[in-house]
């Protein structure tokens, strides 16, 4: 590293408990995805999401002091594009478990577009904890080898399509996060993602109206009163928890720190995610996806402790 070039600050305590907080968060994330799903369609639980995420906090926070261009594009990509995707992932074939997995090849989309729009160039224990992570991932893929190919897991070539769509999704909303950061510096992070979700309600909102033929069913009283309570826990969750306080704290790791430093943090909810979906929907782990979950807790703590392992 030539003299000028400064060392981006290394995570602090509490930024290290708010990423910790975002994997669990996260990790339950496709449970209360699942659960939705029952009552919902895809574009139906994402206008609901979204919903909720917005009331009532867009009459409690500011809007931020930034361009609206990241506000909306922000919210188009970060929730019609990676929830699009990834709730009708779920809905074609793709299990709690390992969709939590595949999401995370969302780390490699961002190093690679973090380099080409921003320029930030992956540090060494990253670059050795994505190898390890491209590796579990390697191991999750195994399923569909051999003959029981097309029965791995209970996820179908089409839920895998999709989830890889999502996860890139995510990633360019990782970069407009930092391109806002660069073109507004010190913005409100939890202000910005409140204010990013009027934009996937309305994209959400069109989609159901014309793609879905009973679309004006829930023009009728009868239609909400009839929805369990599952249904709206669930909305509760991913509105609230999953995205206003989990992608609140993503967003401002982001704003603090280069985007390929916070991504890989996200290794972490295949994890959580393969815990809870045995243990609440009863999903089968196999050898291959216990291989798999080695490799991603090994990648994880080669970035989390590789930095300074390096400086000692």
């Amino acid at each position: 590293m030539s003299a000028g070039a400064a060392q981006p600050a290394a995570l602090g305590p509490r930024d290290l408990l708010a990423a910790l907080a975002v994997v669990v968060l996260w990790g339950l994330n496709f449970i209360a995805m699942k659960w939705g799903l029952e009552s919902f369609s895809p574009f139906e639980l994402g206008a609901m999401r979204y919903a909720a995420a917005s009331l009532p906090m867009v009459f409690l926070v500011r809007p931020p002091r930034i361009g609206w261009r990241w506000v909306v594009g922000f919210g188009l990509f970060q929730g019609v594009g990676q929830f699009s995707f990834g709730f009708f992932a779920l809905q074609l074939g793709m299990t709690a478990a390992l969709a939590s997995v595949l999401m995370q090849t969302q780390v490699f989309f961002t190093a690679l577009f973090g380099f080409l729009a921003l320029g930030e160039r992956p540090s060494r224990p990253l670059l050795i904890g994505m190898a390890l992570a491209a590796v579990g991932l390697v191991c999750f893929g195994m399923n569909f080898v051999g003959p029981e190919a097309g029965r791995a897991g209970g996820a179908t070539l089409i839920g895998i399509a999709l989830t890889l769509c999502a996860a890139a999704s995510w990633s360019v909303s990782n970069i407009v996060a930092r391109l806002a950061q660069r073109a507004a510096p010190g913005y409100d992070p939890l202000a910005f993602v409140v204010w990013s979700c009027p934009a996937p309600i309305l994209a959400f909102a069109l989609l159901v109206a014309v793609t879905e033929p009973d679309a004006a069913r829930w023009l009728q009283a009868d239609t909400w009163r009839a929805l369990p309570a599952l249904a709206w826990g669930s909305v509760a969750y991913l509105g609230w928890a999953a995205t206003i306080v989990g992608y609140g704290l993503w967003t401002r790791l982001l704003t603090r720190h280069p985007a390929n430093r916070v991504a890989p943090f996200s290794l972490g909810v295949p994890v959580v995610g393969l815990a809870a979906g045995m243990l609440v929907l009863g999903e089968v782990v196999t050898g291959w996806q216990w291989a798999g979950t080695a490799f991603v807790v090994a990648a994880l703590g080669c970035v989390l402790l590789g930095p300074r392992a390096a400086r000692d």
